[in-house]
């Protein structure tokens, strides 16, 4: 690592106690404005029936850009949220963070995705199942056999233990036969990623892709001095208290704060350029900034089939018929939701990327106004970017 990188990270990583990093708003296109009006009143009419405090919706189409906040930042803060307000990323933390260093351990020929687990983890041999049969694609598939989640926060106190726990874990189908959206798989594939690299996995990501990238409000544990602009989640019963610039998930919390199942904040600048940089790996172009895109983008965004019937790309999902993509984005779009109201689509046939972030879960995770708003906008957004498109036919077979 150069000095100019190390100096760079240990900035991102001091996370400026008193404050965010100075940055400015992302440049946005009055033209690209004009077109989201529609768009955004329809984001508009969602928050004041309920759907969430307040939202950010980002959009970029072939380098122009748009960014639209609504609402307020909380039940007790009037602030209007805009692009550079943070927001828990939930399980987004899965696509941007986990398959991302997965997939660049594959270019370097650290991981293989069909090697069985325990040839990385030794202990994933323990509990019940036929677990030796597992590879590494079964995690990032959702169809390894282990179950969607445990209750770690009740059982553990310390992050090792956490993940012990996790890798132990019996498995509740035999892998390969069903898809079963897992966090246990995610975290077993943290606890691979920080195994082969010797590094937590956090420090890992700033690493190889906030820092790369200039991504300066996208981190793992944000000071507490970044606070005042971090969007809040829910009151908390098991930690008594409204979160704000803590992890909304309880096993994360219970792993310190940091796993490759969430754990990530960010802001909806800052997953735009990301979204803005995948699409260019997918197309095969170089970006516009940041380091070229790992090689695997074309094929771990495509639908697998694995197994039959799945809408799971490798770590991202695809457009299934009750999508939070909507109804007209392309069959080839990839994308992924998190349960506190994020969501991020990118279409390579069109060029669009599409980010919605709200905080859906303040005070309450119990928000049933805010239903399929996601894919309401997502549909709203393509209407506005392209009048007449019609609904995709299918979706990829």
């Amino acid at each position: 690592m150069s000095r100019g990188t190390r100096v760079a990270l240990a900035t991102l990583l001091a996370g400026c106690s008193h404050g965010l990093p100075n940055t400015t708003p992302l440049p946005v296109s009055a033209t690209l404005a004009t077109r989201m009006a529609p768009a955004a009143a329809v984001l508009d009419s969602a928050i004041r029936a309920g759907a969430a405090p307040g939202a950010v919706l980002a959009v970029s189409i072939r380098g122009e850009r748009f960014v639209y906040g609504t609402g307020r930042l909380g039940l007790d803060d009037a602030t209007r949220p805009d692009g550079r307000t943070l927001y828990d990323m939930a399980s987004l933390t899965k696509v941007i963070t986990l398959t991302t260093l997965a997939m660049m351990a594959v270019d370097e020929g650290r991981l293989d995705l069909d090697a069985p687990v325990v040839q990385y983890l030794p202990d994933f041999a323990r509990g019940s199942g036929n677990k030796s049969a597992v590879r590494v694609r079964d995690l990032l598939l959702h169809d390894s056999g282990l179950p969607p989640g445990r209750p770690l926060w009740l059982e553990t106190i310390v992050r090792a233990g956490g993940i012990l726990r996790t890798v132990t874990t019996d498995l509740s189908a035999p892998p390969g036969t069903r898809m079963v959206y897992s966090d246990l798989g995610a975290i077993t594939l943290t606890a691979i990623l920080e195994q082969l690299y010797g590094e937590r996995i956090d420090r890992l990501f700033a690493t190889r892709v906030t820092t790369p990238l200039g991504l300066t409000r996208m981190r793992y544990l944000p000071p507490k001095g970044w606070r005042p602009q971090i969007a809040p989640t829910e009151r908390d019963p098991w930690r008594g208290r409204i979160l704000r610039g803590e992890v909304h998930d309880e096993n994360t919390a219970r792993l310190g704060g940091v796993s490759g199942h969430a754990g990530l904040f960010s802001s909806a600048e800052d997953l735009l350029r990301f979204g803005e940089w995948t699409l260019a790996g997918v197309l095969g172009r170089a970006p516009t900034a940041g380091p070229t895109p790992p090689k695997g983008f074309p094929t771990w965004t495509r639908r697998q089939d694995q197994p039959a019937g799945s809408s799971r790309g490798l770590g991202w999902d695809t457009p299934s018929g009750v999508s939070s993509a909507g109804t007209i984005m392309s069959a080839r779009s990839y994308g992924h939701t998190g349960f506190t109201g994020t969501s991020i689509w990118v279409d390579p046939d069109r060029e669009i990327v599409i980010v919605l972030l709200t905080n859906r879960v303040h005070p309450t995770r119990n928000t049933p106004a805010f239903g399929l708003i996601r894919a309401v906008v997502a549909d709203a957004v393509m209407r506005a970017a392209f009048p007449g498109i019609v609904p995709r036919a299918s979706t990829p077979p």
